[in-house]
């Protein structure tokens, strides 16, 4: 039967989008989020510089870990400060707390000031990330809104560009507080565009219930294996992360009895992809963990300048943004399918192939050899990502828990990077002061969770048309209807 004629809203233009009506309102969308992701790759440029003045290396792995923990937590209440607060106020708060952490950052003596920095920076940044898509519906007209998600999530790219560029330059000068000071200021500049141009929204009492309970065994899992990055090798290293592995699980059980909880009710659903389709994106996210020290690795081991190896930082993140631009376009079920299945084994040769290629005083070629292998484990994630997102739609039929199911795709990818980035940080001490050992043990251990990854990533894409064979089937007569296939249990 056919739906009933609707109509379809004129479509909006780029010119139109930057005109002077609505050009303030996505600079600040836009703004936003270009700080939070140029503010990753800025900061693990000028890590080693920093490391090198104030002390606390055995903390590296802190840095990157507390802030992506923040940004789960805020990003958590996105939804809640929006309704509560109005977009200007809670735009006022995102970029308050960001301006305040980097501040905190740009002043610190010492490291462990620097981790309170990074946390107040993530709770900011994580509103900011949240805000730019959320604000989207409120503050441009409908016939607006491809355009203003296209640009939002450009600024991811942008940022792959800009926050190495910046960082490499000012490590290279040994001006590393410099750049936080210049974040501060970034964000009170889009703070008064916000007073000036951005629109009320109304306010009202939020209903939404914070997940308090799954928040706390997050963050105790997460903080118990940072825990083991730091403590000495022997037993204490065990036990903490026995402690994190036990309330990681307890994480999971929590969630799957609570009604209130970070990831959406059909994820425990008998049957249901989902889980599968979180667990691979959780490996996939196992990658970014290496990130914070590959500027490291390339400044320790090949000699390279501050400026050049915080490029080399970001080849993973850019093999990931260049290559999901391509295979997003795939369209036909198996092929969706293949990339799914095959991203994590390209994760893996990636990461083997540069943890390999490490020794002391590398030839030219090897190091443009470590540029070439890590853009390959990024592009591994960008094999099938944009396709996961697209699983977790299939896997309820229901549109409004699927939207939630597809929306908690990047909530699972900041809990497995803030995980991941712990880890790091475990391995990566085990083996020092070698640091080429630090680097081979960090990378083939992750290599080896990623080639795992591929059962798990096989049971995600059934995701992948499901829906639609169930479609098929309620629309086929009594004798002929099949029963559509469902994805084997994820547990």
């Amino acid at each position: 039967m056919s739906s009933p004629q609707t109509s379809t809203p004129v479509s909006g233009s780029w010119r139109e989008l930057l005109s002077s009506r609505y050009a303030p309102i996505a600079a600040v969308l836009a703004g936003g989020v270009l700080l939070e992701a140029s503010n990753v790759y800025l900061t693990t440029s000028l890590l080693p510089t920093i490391v090198g003045d104030i002390g606390g290396a055995e903390f590296y792995a802190w840095t990157m870990m507390t802030f992506l923990l923040a940004s789960v937590v805020s990003a958590m209440l996105v939804s809640r400060i929006l309704t509560r607060q109005g977009a200007v106020r809670a735009y006022l708060l995102a970029l308050g707390l960001f301006a305040l952490g980097s501040l905190l950052c740009a002043v610190s003596p010492w490291m462990s000031a620097l981790l309170v920095g990074r946390a107040v920076q993530g709770l900011g940044g994580g509103l900011l990330a949240g805000l730019g898509y959320a604000l989207i519906q409120r503050a441009l007209p409908e016939r607006l809104w491809a355009r203003g998600a296209a640009l939002v999530s450009a600024m991811w790219g942008v940022g792959n560009i800009v926050g190495p560029v910046v960082g490499g330059i000012f490590a290279q000068l040994d001006a590393w507080r410099a750049p936080f000071v210049g974040l501060a200021v970034l964000s009170a500049l889009i703070g008064l565009v916000v007073v000036r141009a951005l629109p009320q929204t109304a306010r009202a009492r939020s209903s939404e219930s914070v997940p308090w309970g799954s928040l706390v065994l997050l963050a105790g899992g997460v903080a118990a294996v940072g825990v083991a990055g730091v403590v000495p090798a022997g037993v204490g290293t065990g036990v903490a992360l026995v402690v994190g592995v036990v309330l990681a699980l307890w994480f999971v059980r929590h969630e799957k009895r609570s009604r209130v909880g970070i990831l959406p009710r059909v994820t425990f659903v008998r049957g249901s992809s989902l889980g599968w389709v979180y667990l691979t994106v959780a490996v996939l996210a196992f990658a970014i963990g290496t990130e914070a020290f590959i500027p490291l690795f390339g400044q320790e081991i090949g000699g390279l300048m501050p400026f050049v190896a915080g490029l080399l930082g970001a080849a993973l993140s850019l093999g990931w943004s260049v290559t999901q631009m391509f295979t997003a376009n795939a369209t036909g079920v198996r092929s969706r399918r293949v990339l799914i299945t095959v991203g994590p084994l390209t994760v893996a040769l990636g990461l083997a192939a540069y943890g390999l290629l490490q020794h002391e005083g590398p030839s030219a070629l090897v190091v443009a050899l470590w540029f070439v292998t890590l853009f390959v484990a990024g592009a591994g994630i960008g094999l099938g990502f944009p396709h996961l997102t697209v699983a977790a739609l299939g896997s309820t039929r229901d549109e409004e828990e699927g939207a939630k199911a597809a929306a908690a795709v990047n909530t699972v990818f900041l809990i497995a990077s803030a995980f991941s980035a712990a880890m790091a940080g475990v391995l990566v001490n085990l083996a020092l002061p070698d640091m080429v050992g630090s680097a081979r043990l960090l990378m083939l251990t992750f290599a080896v969770v990623s080639v795992l990854g591929m059962m798990l990533a096989r049971g995600a894409s059934w995701g992948i048309g499901l829906r639609a064979d169930a479609d098929d089937a309620d629309d086929a007569t009594p004798a002929t209807t099949a029963v559509p296939r469902r994805a084997p249990d994820a547990g």
